[in-house]
């Protein structure tokens, strides 16, 4: 694994991968609503978008199925005002609701995974994989977010990670039960539609906690130092995202997490949309009409699930 360190700041660049894996993987959504920190704090507001909302919609067609495909943020401002007509009608077109994981807001299915692939080895707590200005680090961020170094000690670092950039965005006003997909998954429910994954939990999980152990510790060091920054490079993203801005989404986000993070972006993007790519294509061998929900950073850049399909031959429309 390697990190590639071009001339902008550290922090701008670790609050990138925060923000990567916000839009890139629905398992920020489950650990946000996992009972982590020690302390609550108030939410600090911030104001709500201004722009008319347009986030960007797909379609895919064949002669007897039509696939929706419409990018996510896992985690929102509860002001932020996303919805719009042709998204409203394209689920209540669509005989069903696909997200990354159909039990993305349960914490009864979240917290055994966490103490299966989260949880590190008697004999290698967390401080044990950190050099001593590692540590400094952790205690200062871990009092900014309301938990304790100490509380994280048990924790692998990718876990510590997650935990430090997901915390921080809540505190700063981000709430995960404003996020995309639970809203989206209720209107579904609301409306009788079954709802389905295209991954379980158990393996978003396994995309961390198989990442090496000098892996997981750089993705700690990078939420360490950028922290404090995510909250304000989710805001310019979720503007992009609500104006439909994919090349804003691609160049911020994307294209920066294939420069600086390599086999993260492989195992969190390029791996899963070929994945998905597949999952679709057998979905067009079938009938009818599914609505495709997924985080956005999977629907922009040159990587994305709509490049994967027209490589393979299939037409993909902008709504």
């Amino acid at each position: 694994m390697t990190f590639s360190h071009p001339l902008k700041s550290v922090a701008a660049r670790a609050a990138r991968l925060a923000v990567g894996t916000a839009l890139g993987s629905a398992l920020a959504l489950s650990w946000a609503t996992a009972p982590v920190a020690a302390q609550e704090a108030p939410a600090v507001a911030a104001p709500a978008t201004a722009t008319t909302a347009d986030p960007a919609l797909w379609v895919v067609r064949d002669a007897d199925s039509t696939i929706y495909l419409f990018g996510t943020v896992h985690l929102l401002r509860p002001e932020v005002d996303w919805r719009s007509d042709k998204v409203d009608a394209a689920l209540a077109a669509s005989d069903e609701l696909w997200l990354e994981i159909a039990d993305v807001d349960d914490q009864a299915a979240a917290m055994p995974l966490i103490q299966r692939y989260g949880l590190a080895p008697a004999d290698q707590p967390l401080s044990s994989t950190l050099t001593e200005e590692d540590r400094a680090k952790l205690d200062a961020a871990a009092g900014a977010i309301g938990a304790s170094a100490a509380a994280m000690e048990p924790f692998r670092p990718w876990l510590a990670a997650l935990q430090v950039s997901v915390a921080a965005i809540v505190r700063a006003g981000y709430d995960p039960e404003s996020g995309v997909d639970p809203k989206i998954k209720a209107a579904a429910v609301a409306a009788g539609k079954p709802v389905k994954g295209l991954e379980t939990m158990e393996q978003q999980f396994g995309f961390f906690a198989n990442l090496p152990l000098e892996t997981q510790v750089e993705f700690l060091r990078q939420a360490l130092d950028g922290y404090e920054d995510a909250p304000t490079e989710l805001d310019q993203m979720v503007d992009a995202w609500v104006r439909g801005d994919i090349d804003a989404i691609d160049q911020i986000i994307v294209e920066d997490m294939k420069v600086e993070w390599g086999d993260v972006y492989e195992v969190l993007l390029v791996d899963r949309n070929a994945d998905w790519t597949g999952q679709i294509q057998e979905m067009l061998e079938g009938s009818g009409t599914a609505f495709i929900a997924v985080g956005a950073a999977h629907l922009a850049g040159d990587d994305s699930v709509q490049a994967m399909l027209q490589q393979q031959g299939v037409t993909v429309e902008r709504q």
